[in-house]
């Protein structure tokens, strides 16, 4: 087991957002959790990247308890987030924004990190085109591959991604979350939060619904998928 999140509680304030919640990644999946607005995925996301201080419960990841782990001492153990609203430096280059990828890495001039940047490349083939523009001056998708690109710069053993559709064009979408498998076929695992719930349990080895803080249906990602009960709450009942 990867990842073990164990009855997570956390709160803002006096407004519990978390409520218990316990769930598992194994090496090598797709999990993804699934729900509504305010359900608790992103406070989830950023409770396992250390963002978010824990009232109850624990994190363990490959064995180890991180639920206390500074953000940056996680990194460096291998976790990764590209966050909700994909964050990344407007005033610097595509190029400088991947290299920010690279801070916590300590090699920085050896060819593995060559070796990174040119399977984010491969990956991205828009982002080599770009590859001296300003951040900011990226559309949409683009910023998104380059939040995703810079994330895999850390070399991450477990990737982390906030509604990586967030705001794109059907057909960007697509790419985005066929990006996603390959980018897990090559040997990533991968956390994945997504209101796109279709596109996520289809990609997805095993799913967790998420209501108000609480984990209320467990399963795989296809039986997720053609439950009714998921599909009337998350896919328009289609």
């Amino acid at each position: 087991m990867m990842l073990e999140v164990r009855d997570l509680r956390v709160a803002y304030g006096k407004i519990e957002a978390l409520k218990g919640i316990s769930f598992t990644v194994n090496e090598g999946e797709i999990v993804t959790l699934v729900g509504a607005n305010g359900a608790g995925k992103t406070t989830t996301m950023r409770t396992i990247s250390g963002l978010r201080n824990v009232v109850g419960g624990s994190v363990t990841f490959e064995g180890k308890d991180i639920t206390q782990m500074p953000s940056h001492e996680r990194v460096k153990l291998g976790i990764c987030q590209s966050p909700e609203g994909r964050g990344i430096f407007p005033g610097m280059t595509v190029r400088e924004n991947l290299d920010m990828g690279t801070y916590t890495r300590k090699d920085h001039k050896s060819s593995a990190k060559d070796a990174d940047f040119a399977r984010v490349l491969e990956l991205f083939p828009r982002l080599e085109e770009r590859i001296t523009q300003l951040g900011g001056t990226l559309s949409g998708g683009e910023q998104q591959m380059l939040a995703i690109g810079r994330a895999l710069m850390s070399r991450p053993r477990l990737l982390l991604l906030d509604e990586p559709s967030m705001g794109l064009a059907p057909k960007l979408i697509a790419q985005i979350f066929n990006i996603i498998t390959e980018i897990n076929k090559q040997g990533t695992t991968v956390l994945l939060v997504e209101q796109n719930a279709s596109q996520a349990l289809r990609r997805a080895h095993r799913g967790y619904v998420l209501e108000t803080g609480h984990v209320v249906k467990t399963g795989l990602g296809t039986d997720l998928l053609n439950d009714p009960a998921v599909r009337a709450a998350y896919l328009g009942g289609h």
